[in-house]
């Protein structure tokens, strides 16, 4: 049985990480600060559906001062709306740059003459390359973020690899591509348009719909992680995409489809006018690394979307 934390285990993709490593028989040591993008509501469904295998404490990664022994700290506790970040970057310099130094230290500062310690599995993002207009990126390519929000996180994945060559620490980058599926924070694209539509307001699509992003389920996500943990993988960087991309205009076409009947104009239901600082044109990845430990997607996009949809429909959050 393999003991793990996982930061961020309220949030979107960390709570699908919990979910899954739960249901390998793990004991979780789930640590959230709660901001307004967690889901509170997973703690009791952790501890009723898995009793004594889950535990929960409340703490900012950046203030922490105890980590429990353990094999792996799962790190998905980040500020990730790159429009936030625009705005103003304080709080994702606080949580992406220096809550995960913060880890890195407490991970070198537990004593090894008893156990080794843990194997840090940070969370990074397809955006620390930047976009591409053809091809794919592979792990060895240069990073060069757009925005603050991708410049922090690049920033993270370079400290995690001074402090393993430094220290000697262990290390998995994981760096996903957009993942959509359920307990996800009305700011991003799909619950986003669903919570407008809901509003009956228009659909900002900015750039005319016209940057195109990869999709992965958030639960192809989690099973990358334990796909890499089982193998046993350390101080390597993954890209996990799952090969399905299309313009954020088709997005959500396919969305108001769902919302509105296949007999709506999607263009009555949107707004083209909008432009972003720092916007990427595209992403797309090339995950051929990961596959060959054995992965590979199981969700197919066009057939998760009309539940994905209903769900964001039948859950409000304000």
């Amino acid at each position: 049985m393999k003991l793990v934390v996982v930061t961020g285990c309220l949030g979107f993709i960390g709570s699908h990480v919990v979910n899954k490593c739960l249901g390998q028989g793990w004991k979780v040591y789930g640590i959230d600060s709660q901001t307004y993008a967690s889901n509170p509501q997973l703690i009791k469904t952790f501890k009723a559906h898995y009793k004594n295998h889950f535990t929960f404490i409340d703490e900012d990664i950046a203030d922490l001062k105890y980590l429990p022994d353990c094999d792996y700290v799962i790190n998905t506790a980040a500020e990730t709306h790159v429009g936030n970040s625009i705005i103003d970057s304080k709080d994702f310099l606080r949580s992406n740059i220096d809550g995960v130094q913060n880890l890195l230290d407490l991970i070198k500062a537990k004593p090894d003459n008893v156990v080794q310690r843990p194997i840090l599995f940070h969370f990074s993002t397809d955006e620390v390359y930047g976009d591409i207009a053809d091809g794919e990126h592979t792990e060895d390519d240069h990073l060069n973020p757009s925005n603050p929000y991708s410049a922090s996180k690049a920033a993270a994945d370079m400290l995690v690899k001074a402090w393993s060559r430094t220290y000697g620490l262990e290390y998995i980058i994981l760096r996903p591509t957009n993942n959509y599926g359920s307990y996800q924070y009305p700011e991003k694209l799909i619950p986003l348009s669903v919570k407008l539509l809901q509003r009956g307001k228009k659909i900002r699509l900015h750039d005319e719909g016209l940057p195109t992003r990869n999709w992965l389920h958030a639960e192809d996500t989690a099973n990358a992680v334990t796909s890499i943990i089982n193998s046993g993988k350390t101080n390597e960087t993954y890209n996990v995409a799952g090969g399905f991309e299309q313009q954020n205009r088709d997005t959500v076409k396919k969305v108001i489809e769902i919302f509105h009947g296949p007999e709506a104009n999607w263009e009555d239901y949107v707004d083209l006018g909008f432009r972003r600082e720092g916007q990427d044109v595209r992403y797309a990845l090339n995950d051929d690394k990961l596959r060959a430990l054995g992965w590979k997607p199981q969700k197919v996009f066009n057939e998760e979307i009309q539940k994905v949809v209903q769900f964001y429909i039948d859950n409000f959050k304000w």
